[in-house]
């Protein structure tokens, strides 16, 4: 299966007063990927999320293994896994490189619903074609 790759340096600004990374930062580089993704492979989609579309994270959970600290090289690879009508769910594999290799650090999921705005509501939408086949090669 083929991951879409993300690298990151761990910075300062993104560690705690015991040195180690901040639990939420990995959940924001979940958003990073995915929005580097779309820029990348689906990036028409990038004018209709200016106007209508809404890519609503519905649930978000990552699991631990091993802390990070700053200047920690991570590979974060993503990976489509269950795509429904309207839902998409994201699997994330978070590595440290280093001189020994890889070293699984954590793993997250992401499900996003796709909707629509219509005036203040928001209407379940069917996720874009061109998303679909972008995500397609990453399943």
């Amino acid at each position: 299966m083929r991951a879409y790759e993300y690298r990151h340096i761990v910075g300062f600004e993104e560690t705690n007063l015991v040195g180690n990374v901040y639990y939420l930062n990995p959940l924001r580089w979940q958003g990073r990927v995915r929005e580097l993704f779309l820029k990348e492979h689906v990036p028409q989609i990038l004018e209709d999320l200016r106007k209508d579309l809404v890519l609503a994270t519905v649930r978000v959970a990552c699991e631990y293994y091993a802390e990070l600290f700053a200047f920690d090289e991570v590979l974060i690879r993503m990976t489509a896994d269950k795509m429904t009508q309207n839902r998409l769910l994201m699997r994330f594999d978070y590595l440290r490189l280093g001189p020994k290799g890889e070293e699984v650090v954590a793993r997250g999921e992401q499900e996003i619903a796709c909707m629509r705005r219509e005036g203040e509501r928001l209407i379940p939408t069917p996720l874009p074609e061109s998303l679909r086949h972008a995500l397609a090669a990453y399943r």
